[in-house]
C-alpha cells in the first residue's frame, strides 16, 4: 500500500506522468452538477474502518442521510467520532439531541470561542484520508454551495498521519462528551443566531424563471388560436400566482375563477389582488354568502356558480377569460353545466393530476392543449417546493420473514412492528418542534390499529379512511395543523385534493403500486411552510413485488432500462438539495424485485400508449413520447419484439398500411439509426426527404459543420456503407442481415450527389403511413442523439454495444458477432471488458481484469497468445518508445446482467513496464495495464468496479 500511496502523492503533487491511484490521489472536491461533497464523504464512510470528524457547524437536515449511512456501518461494527462545538450558537439544541440518537457516533463538544474547524478524517485498513477546507456539515455546504475541500491520503507511518493523531488528541483535551444533561443546560442559555439584517424594500411581485417559461408557452398557445389550455403543476408550485400573472398579461374585461372550496376562493382572490393591483372593488366573491356578480374579477365556488338561478343571471359572454382550479374535476356534472353555459374567449385549467382513474378525459375538455407542465424535479430545482430527505429502510422482520403483500393483518399491527416503526421515526426525526406526519398504509384496519397503537405510545394519531365524511377529514387535518395530533394514518385517501403545508414527515408503510400515486402522496408534504426547512420521508421497504417503482419515481426515470435502474438504486442522485438514500438491505430488496420484473413489457407499453393517446387526443408517435417524457422512445426503438413503431401500433389495434419492403426499411432506420448514437445518417436521410431525394456532397458537409458534427472522409464513406446496407453483409441466423432490411441500397452517391432510392421517394409520396413513421423515426433519432457529443466519435460514459462501435469506428463491415473481447485494426482497437463474470464456467472467467488505481485496468489478450504473436506485436507497436501506434478505446460493463451495452471509458495507453506473458487458465496470454486518458468520475468508478 505504501507504494500506491507514494505514486498517488507524486501524481497529485508532482507530475501526472506518475500513474497514481486516482481514488486516493490528492484532489480538490467541490459541488458540481455531476457530483457533490456529500457523495465523496458518503463513499469514504462506506469504505472506512473508523472516522473522526472535527466540524464546527452541523445542521439537522444533513443528519437524515448521515443517520442512514451510520445505521449501515453499525451493522458492520464500524463507529466514529465527531468533535463539534458551540461557536456562534450555530448548532441548535435539537441538533445535539439528534446526534445523541446515533449509537455508533461518539460526540464531543468544544466550547472554545473560535472553534471553526472543518476536517473529515477516515481511517482505512492501512492508510488514512483527510479532507479539509471550507465545508461544514450543513446541507448547503454538502450539496450546493461553492465550497472547497482538499482530499489527501497518507500511510499510517507518514508525518501527516502522525500530525493528525496529535491534532485529534489536542482537540479531545479541550472537549467533553455530549450528554443529555449538557444539552439541557445549553438549551437554557442558547439564543438562536439571527441572520444579518437585510434592508427590506417594497418589491413588486414578479414571476420566477419557471413561471416566465409557463407564461410564454401559454401566450404562444393563445397566439396560435387556442381557446382552451391546461397547465399541469404540482401542489405548492405557485399555480395561483402563475395564473394571476397570466390573467394580468391577458388583461380581460371580465374574469371568472372557479374553485371547489370557499377558503381557496378567498385565498386566491387575495393573491390575484397582490399581483394585478387596482381597486379592491374590482375583486369579488360568489359563494353561499356573497353574490358580488358585477365585479371585474369574480372568484366563485362551483357549488354556487353551477346553480341554475345563478347561471341565469350571467350571460354566456359575461366573461372573456375563465380559469378552473383543480381542473381534473371538470368531468363532474356541476362543472359541465358551467362549461356548457359560458362562451369565453379563453378557458384555462390548472391541475396537478390530470389523469383520472375513471377514464374521464380531462384533456379533451381543454382541446388537448397542455401549455406547460411542472414536474417534481423541475419544481425542486426551482426551489418551489420544500426539499426532502428520503430514506428507504427495511420493514420489520421477525423469524426471518419480512413484511410483504401477503402478510396477515395481525403481523402488520403487531406490537413489535409498531415499536420498530416508532423507533425509526424517532431516529430519522423531523424538522420542527413536533412531528406532523402523514402515514400511508395498505389496509383500513391496519390504519386504525396503527393509529391506536401510536396514541397509546403517546404519539396522538387518528386514522382517516374513505368512510369518513369531508367534515370529519377537515376536523382531523385542523387538529394536526394545530399540534393536537402528531400523525394522520390513511389508505390512499390523501393522494390529491388535500393541502397540509405543515407536514414534516411522510411515512410509507405499504407497497408502491404506481409511480404516479407514490409521487402524489410524497407531494402532500412538499408545500413550503414557515420554519419547515425540509421534509423527512421514511419508506419501510418490505419484500414487495413493485419495490423497483420507488427509485424510478424519485428519479423521474422513464427509460425502462434495468441497468440504469440498478445505478439509481445503488447510487441515488440528489435532486437540488434533496437527497435519496437506501439502506443496504432495502437496496437488496429493491434489486431483487427489479430482477423479477420486465420493465418494457407490452402491458406497460400499452398503458403508456393509452395514457398519451388520451392526453394528446390522437395516435401518439415516438416524438410524442419524447416530448411528453411519459416513456423514453428508446424503449420502443430497442424492444426485441418490435421491428419498428408501426408494429406496435398494429398491436394496439391501429390500422397501419405498409408493404413488406416499407416495413423492412422502417425496421432498418429504427434498429440501426434511431438510437441516436451517431447523427450522420439521420441528418442525410432527413435532408434527402426534404430535398426531393437529392443532395450534393458539399451541401451535406456544410450541414454537418453548421450543426457541429464531426466529419471526415472515413465518416463519409462509412455513412454510405451503412445506407447502402453493405455494412450488414454478414449472416444473422440463416440469412444475411441486409436481407432483413430489404436488400436494396437506400442511398447511393453518384457524381458527388447523394440520391435516395427512387422507389423510397415514391413510397414516401404515395403512403402517408410510411412517410409519417419514417420521418418520426428519423426525428426521434436526432432528438436522442443530442444526448451525445456530436463533435466526437464516442461520448465518455455513454453506453455502446459492439455493433455500435463497429459503425462509429467507420469499419466497412459489422464484425461484432465474432469480435468477443477486442479487435485490432490498422489504427484502432476497441476493447470490451466484462468486469465481474457471472460464472466461472464462462470462457473468459479466468481473466482477472483488476481496476487498480482509479485509472489503470489490468487487461489480457485472448489465449493462446504470446509476446511475439502478430496480433500482440501490432497492438504493442511503439509502446516502448511512448509512441503508441494503435488508438485503444475501452468499453466496460460490470457483469453480463447489465445487457449488451458497455460504458465508454475513453482512450487508453498501454503501460510498457506492465506488459508480460502469463498463464491464464491453462494457456498463455499477454497481460498489460491500460491507463485511461481521463480519470474516472466517482459515480462511474463505483458503478462499474465496486
Amino acid at each position: 500500500m505504501a507504494d500506491i500511496i507514494k505514486d498517488a502523492i507524486l501524481n497529485g503533487l508532482y507530475s501526472t506522468n506518475y500513474s497514481g491511484d486516482q481514488t486516493i490521489a490528492p484532489q480538490i472536491v467541490t459541488n458540481s452538477s455531476s457530483s457533490t461533497i456529500w457523495e465523496m464523504i458518503r463513499n469514504e464512510l462506506l469504505s472506512c474502518e473508523k472516522f473522526v470528524w472535527s466540524v464546527a457547524f452541523v445542521t439537522e437536515d444533513m443528519l437524515v442521510p448521515l443517520k442512514l449511512v451510520l445505521a449501515d456501518l453499525a451493522n458492520k461494527g464500524i463507529s466514529g467520532e465527531l468533535i463539534t462545538g458551540t461557536y456562534l450558537n450555530f448548532n441548535s439544541p435539537k441538533v445535539f439531541r439528534e446526534l445523541l440518537k446515533i449509537p455508533n457516533l461518539r460526540v464531543r463538544i468544544n466550547e472554545k470561542d473560535g472553534f471553526h474547524t472543518k476536517a473529515y478524517l477516515f481511517q482505512h485498513e492501512d492508510y488514512i484520508t483527510i479532507c479539509m477546507g471550507s465545508a461544514n456539515f450543513t446541507r448547503s455546504a454538502m450539496l450546493s454551495n461553492y465550497e472547497t475541500l482538499l482530499k489527501i491520503s497518507s500511510t499510517m507511518n507518514g508525518s501527516l498521519a502522525e500530525n493528525l493523531v496529535h491534532y485529534e488528541e489536542e482537540l479531545r483535551k479541550f472537549s467533553h462528551l455530549l450528554t443529555e444533561g449538557w444539552v439541557e443546560k445549553y438549551e437554557q442559555s442558547w439564543v438562536k443566531p439571527t441572520p444579518h439584517e437585510i434592508k427590506r424594500t417594497t418589491k413588486r411581485i414578479a414571476p420566477n424563471q419557471m413561471q416566465q417559461s409557463a407564461l410564454a408557452a401559454l401566450w404562444e398557445k393563445q397566439e396560435n388560436g387556442a381557446k382552451r389550455s391546461l397547465i399541469i403543476s404540482a401542489t405548492g408550485t405557485g399555480k395561483t400566482y402563475l395564473s394571476a400573472f397570466a390573467v394580468k398579461e391577458y388583461n380581460p374585461k371580465r374574469f371568472l375563477y372557479i374553485v371547489h372550496r370557499e377558503q381557496i376562493a378567498k385565498k386566491s382572490l387575495n393573491s390575484f389582488q397582490e399581483v394585478i393591483g387596482g381597486s379592491k372593488e374590482d375583486f369579488g366573491l360568489l359563494n353561499g354568502n356573497n353574490h358580488q356578480l358585477d365585479c371585474r374579477y369574480l372568484f366563485a365556488t362551483v357549488q354556487t356558480l353551477s346553480q341554475e338561478k345563478i347561471l341565469e343571471k350571467l350571460p354566456e359572454d359575461q366573461f372573456d377569460y375563465i380559469l378552473i382550479d383543480e381542473a381534473h374535476r371538470t368531468p363532474a356534472p356541476s362543472y359541465q353545466r358551467i362549461m356548457k353555459h359560458f362562451k369565453p374567449k379563453f378557458w384555462l385549467g390548472l391541475t396537478a393530476t390530470p389523469e383520472r382513474m375513471d377514464n374521464q378525459d380531462v384533456f379533451k375538455l381543454f382541446d388537448y392543449h397542455v401549455a406547460y407542465e411542472v414536474r417534481l424535479k423541475d419544481a425542486l430545482d426551482a426551489n418551489m417546493l420544500s426539499p426532502f430527505h428520503y430514506v428507504g429502510i427495511q420493514d420489520y422482520e421477525a423469524d426471518g420473514e419480512i413484511i410483504s403483500e401477503t402478510t396477515q393483518l395481525n403481523r402488520l399491527v403487531a406490537t413489535d412492528r409498531v415499536k420498530y416503526i416508532l423507533q425509526q421515526l424517532d431516529y430519522y426525526g423531523y424538522c420542527g418542534e413536533q412531528p406532523r406526519g402523514l402515514i400511508f398504509c395498505s389496509r383500513q384496519e391496519e390504519a386504525k390499529e396503527i393509529a391506536h397503537h401510536f396514541s397509546v405510545a403517546s404519539h396522538p394519531a387518528v386514522a382517516l379512511t374513505n368512510n369518513d365524511s369531508g367534515k370529519r377529514r377537515q376536523e382531523v387535518v385542523a387538529k394536526l395543523e394545530q399540534g393536537e395530533l402528531e400523525y394522520i394514518v390513511t389508505v390512499n385517501l390523501f393522494n390529491e385534493g388535500i393541502d397540509i403545508p405543515s407536514v414534516n414527515q411522510v411515512i410509507f408503510l405499504r407497497n408502491t403500486q404506481s409511480k404516479t400515486v407514490f409521487l402524489q402522496q410524497l407531494g402532500r408534504g412538499l408545500r413550503k411552510y414557515p420554519g419547515k426547512d425540509y421534509v423527512t420521508v421514511i419508506d419501510f421497504i418490505g419484500n414487495y413485488k413493485h419495490n423497483y417503482l420507488v427509485p424510478l419515481a424519485l428519479n423521474d426515470d422513464t427509460s425502462c432500462d434495468r441497468d440504469q435502474a440498478r445505478q439509481e438504486i445503488r447510487f441515488p442522485p440528489k435532486i437540488n438539495i434533496s437527497t435519496i438514500n437506501f439502506s443496504q438491505i432495502a437496496s437488496e430488496h429493491i434489486l431483487a424485485s427489479l430482477a423479477e420484473t420486465k420493465l418494457d413489457s407490452m402491458v406497460e407499453l400499452r398503458k403508456a400508449f393509452h395514457q398519451l393517446n388520451q392526453r394528446i387526443g390522437r395516435i401518439p408517435l415516438l416524438q410524442d413520447f419524447f416530448d411528453s417524457g411519459l416513456i423514453d422512445p428508446q424503449v420502443f426503438v430497442n424492444h426485441p419484439l418490435l421491428p419498428h413503431y408501426g408494429t406496435f401500433l398494429m398491436k394496439m389495434g391501429e390500422k397501419v398500411r405498409l408493404s413488406q419492403w416499407e416495413s423492412e426499411l422502417l425496421s432498418f432506420v429504427t434498429k440501426e439509426l434511431a438510437n441516436g448514437k451517431r447523427p450522420h445518417e439521420l441528418i442525410l436521410l432527413k435532408k434527402l426527404i426534404e430535398s426531393n431525394g437529392e443532395l450534393t456532397k458539399t451541401h451535406y458537409q456544410q450541414e454537418m459543420k453548421q450543426r457541429g458534427v464531426y466529419v471526415n472522409d472515413d465518416v463519409l464513406k462509412s455513412v454510405i456503407d451503412i445506407l447502402s446496407l453493405n455494412f450488414f453483409t454478414v449472416k444473422s441466423g440463416k440469412k444475411l442481415k441486409k436481407e432483413m432490411y430489404g436488400n436494396r441500397p437506400i442511398v447511393k452517391i453518384m457524381e458527388n450527389k447523394y440520391q435516395l432510392l427512387p422507389a423510397i421517394s415514391q413510397s414516401l409520396q404515395n403512403n402517408q403511413d410510411f412517410y409519417k413513421l419514417m420521418l418520426d423515426a428519423i426525428n426521434v433519432g436526432l432528438a436522442l442523439s443530442k444526448g451525445y457529443d456530436w463533435g466526437k466519435q464516442f461520448t465518455l460514459y455513454r453506453r455502446y454495444n459492439r455493433k455500435d462501435v463497429c459503425r462509429l469506428l467507420n469499419w466497412p463491415l459489422d464484425v461484432s458477432a465474432p469480435m468477443y473481447g477486442y479487435r485490432v485494426s490498422e489504427e484502432e482497437c476497441p476493447i470490451f471488458i466484462t468486469y465481474r463474470k457471472d460464472s466461472k464456467k464462462e470462457r473468459n472467467a479466468n481473466y482477472n481484469n483488476q481496476f487498480q488505481d482509479g485509472r489503470s485496468l489490468r487487461w489480457y489478450t485472448r489465449s493462446p497468445r504470446h509476446l511475439d504473436s502478430t496480433e500482440v506485436q501490432k497492438l504493442l507497436q511503439g509502446v516502448d518508445k511512448n509512441k503508441q501506434q494503435i488508438k485503444i478505446h475501452v468499453f466496460v460493463k460490470q457483469s453480463d446482467a447489465a445487457g449488451k451495452d458497455f460504458y465508454y471509458l475513453g482512450e487508453a495507453k498501454i503501460e510498457p513496464k506492465s506488459v508480460r506473458e502469463e498463464i491464464v487458465g491453462k494457456k498463455a496470454a499477454v497481460g498489460m495495464d491500460l491507463v485511461l486518458k481521463d480519470p474516472l468520475p466517482t459515480k462511474i468508478n463505483n458503478l462499474l468496479f465496486k
